[in-house]
């Protein structure tokens, strides 16, 4: 039984992000700059997360920080995250609010990819890690503020 349900999830896994790929590859052939987060989440069926990141953009390092409701399982999460972002032509407009643009997933161990769009266009393509409770996007999205 849990050969198949880890062979489910690979293939899951796989498909989610072939088609988070296709929404990339749609957007702009290179990324426009990378990022880093590191949040930690406190949740008692609705949570919220902060944290505080940075954007490697024309390269400089432009901090930020994060918040964003979350709907999670009970307990305390800490989750890094990487990713590309995609259409940013000023760090400025990094800020905004995310929401989800593709469909996201998390597998076992806390591994999770998402991509996420704001107001001006810009994408992320995100690859996380938590630890503690499973740690999702709801439906305020999340945002991020320029230091």
């Amino acid at each position: 039984m849990s050969k198949v349900l880890t062979v489910s999830q690979l293939a899951l896994f796989f498909m989610v992000m072939a088609l988070a790929s296709n929404a990339v590859a749609a957007e702009e052939a290179t990324p426009s700059g990378k990022l880093t987060m590191e949040s930690t989440s406190i949740a008692a069926g609705i949570g919220i997360t902060w944290g505080d990141g940075k954007l490697n953009f024309n390269g400089k390092d432009y901090p930020f920080s994060i918040e964003g409701l979350t709907l999670v399982d009970f307990g305390i999460s800490k989750a890094s995250a990487t990713g590309e972002v995609y259409n940013l032509t000023d760090s400025a407009k990094l800020a905004g609010t995310y929401v989800a643009a593709e469909a996201g997933i998390t597998l076992a161990g806390g591994v999770g990819a998402m991509v996420l769009r704001n107001q001006d266009g810009v994408v992320i393509h995100i690859r996380s890690t938590s630890k503690g409770a499973k740690l999702q996007l709801g439906t305020s999205g999340l945002t991020i503020k320029m230091k």
